[in-house]
């Protein structure tokens, strides 16, 4: 059943083949000519085209690897200096390479849910709801990205915490973090645990201590070895501070709320700055008008302090059968904390929030209904992305779709309700939010003076659910309250 369901999510996948493609898809176009043409000194110096490669270099191999086969395409994509290039082979190589590259998404969701699903009902749906997930859709599959390929080496690290064989865990997560560095977010969660409960349990820490290391390093020196000579090149890629605090579009966190009162303070005073505006929809660095402005080194601070309660608690546990779901929670927690207040958040790094709260999900009534209440909010805050009118259409009623059977396996599963009524209040104005968006804003006709307006409601009123959220979730997270699935769940869980 389990291939079954993912041969299903690959066919709706080359659906989308033909649908509108983002930047990133001229980005990885690109990446591919540079890994193919130029010798591997000059991956992370050329600057042929403004979308410079700014991976791990692990990723850049994978580029590299992608391109030997890319060349019986169509070898003119290929070419550095071919910028936009889009022939329908081109087209059709980059998608289906996203579809083959899912095969390790897949796995990781399959050795997850074969650890935590009680029945086969439960794996099922586990499954379902995480190889169809829209968020990977959107973003990988429309927008165009690689963001499935890489949750599946965080999920395959995750199933063997959850089967406690530890050193495999460390080394998967160590090539994810050389894939795409923005995982660091999560890895003190790592850190903690695994000197808490490997290195520091049943004696000899000091060589395991050795052998994390040693993982460690061995990965960072086969990523890392053959560019030694050009370190601080790469990391310059890597960290590319001059960005400003927000992107273009806000992420839906704590910077959104705080760019937005400031932008209500500036109003109020009738204080007009001469300086870039947040609200321009660029990627620039801009002065606040009213509040003083954020420097990076405040949000590291910031995102660090928010993950210590977490991190603490983490610390503090006793071995369980749970740890392995309070380690998958503490992942969860701090990736929302870095979500909250890191520096230059895109919106799409929420998906480093849903997908493994989405693993939750089958094990308690607890983690099943923050899925719901998370999927809605983080899903779709992500619809900015996919601007073009036509697919106003299809964004929604894959949220609808997605949303509605969510809802229905998880009865099957825990049976009865799952949101609060100001929970679901709140998520009903987000059909206000949508007609204001796509009827009410156009009808009005706002755009010429107020072209952002849609852009900053989306990012604030769903940077609300994810503070809330965030909240909440840390408030049962440090209580303990039991996560335990519900009897309902469990007698319906065997009758399936």
């Amino acid at each position: 059943m389990f291939w079954h369901l993912f041969l299903l999510a690959s066919a709706i996948k080359m659906m989308f083949i033909p649908a509108y493609r983002s930047t990133d898809f001229e980005v990885h176009r690109n990446w591919l000519a540079i890994t193919h043409s130029r010798p591997l000194s000059k991956w992370y110096h050329d600057a042929t085209s403004e979308w410079t490669l700014d991976y791990p270099p692990f990723f850049a191999y994978f580029e590299w690897a992608l391109s030997q086969v890319a060349v019986h395409f169509d070898s003119s994509m290929l070419i550095v200096t071919n910028l936009n290039y889009s022939s329908m082979a081109t087209v059709m190589f980059q998608r289906f390479s996203v579809i083959v590259a899912d095969i390790v998404f897949a796995f990781g969701v399959k050795r997850c849910m074969n650890i935590l699903a009680k029945s086969s009902g439960q794996h099922v749906i586990g499954s379902a709801l995480l190889l169809a997930n829209i968020g990977l859709l959107m973003v990988d599959h429309i927008h165009f990205q690689y963001n499935g390929f890489l949750f599946g080496f965080l999920l395959l690290s995750i199933s063997f915490v959850l089967t406690k064989n530890y050193l495999a865990a460390a080394l998967f997560f160590a090539i994810l973090l050389n894939l795409k560095h923005i995982f660091i977010y999560v890895a003190p969660v790592y850190a903690i645990f695994l000197l808490r409960f490997y290195c520091f349990r049943n004696g000899a820490a000091l060589m395991k201590v050795i052998k994390l290391i040693a993982i460690a390093g061995g990965v960072c020196l086969l990523s890392f070895g053959p560019f030694y000579d050009h370190i601080p090149q790469v990391l310059s890629r890597l960290f590319p501070f001059k960005r400003g605090l927000t992107h273009a579009y806000w992420a839906p966190n704590f910077w959104a709320l705080y760019n937005f009162i400031d932008k209500l303070l500036s109003i109020a005073l009738g204080k007009k700055s001469a300086t870039a505006s947040s609200t321009g929809g660029l990627v620039q660095t801009f002065e606040h008008e009213i509040l003083p402005s954020i420097p990076p080194w405040v949000t590291f601070i910031l995102s660090a302090l928010a993950m210590l309660p977490t991190l603490h608690k983490l610390w503090t546990l006793k071995e369980s059968p749970h740890l392995g779901l309070n380690f998958i929670r503490a992942i969860t927690l701090c990736g929302c904390s870095s979500f909250m207040f890191g520096w230059h958040v895109h919106e799409k790094a929420i998906l480093m929030v849903i997908i493994p709260l989405t693993i939750l999900s089958i094990t308690n009534r607890n983690d099943a209904r923050w899925t719901l209440f998370l999927g809605i909010v983080g899903h779709y805050s992500l619809f900015p992305l996919l601007f073009k009118p036509e697919l106003v259409l299809i964004k929604h009623s894959m949220l609808v779709i997605y949303t509605g059977i969510s809802v229905l396996l998880f009865r099957k599963i825990h049976g009865g309700q799952f949101l609060t009524m100001p929970e679901r209040l709140y998520l009903y104005g987000f059909v206000f939010l949508s007609l204001f968006e796509n009827i009410i804003h156009p009808g009005l006709d706002l755009k010429r003076n107020f072209p952002f307006i849609p852009l900053m409601a989306t990012s604030v009123y769903c940077a609300l659910g994810v503070s809330y959220f965030w909240l909440v979730y840390q408030k049962h997270f440090f209580a303990q309250t039991p996560f335990l699935a519900s009897k309902a769940g469990f007698s319906k869980s065997k009758k399936s």
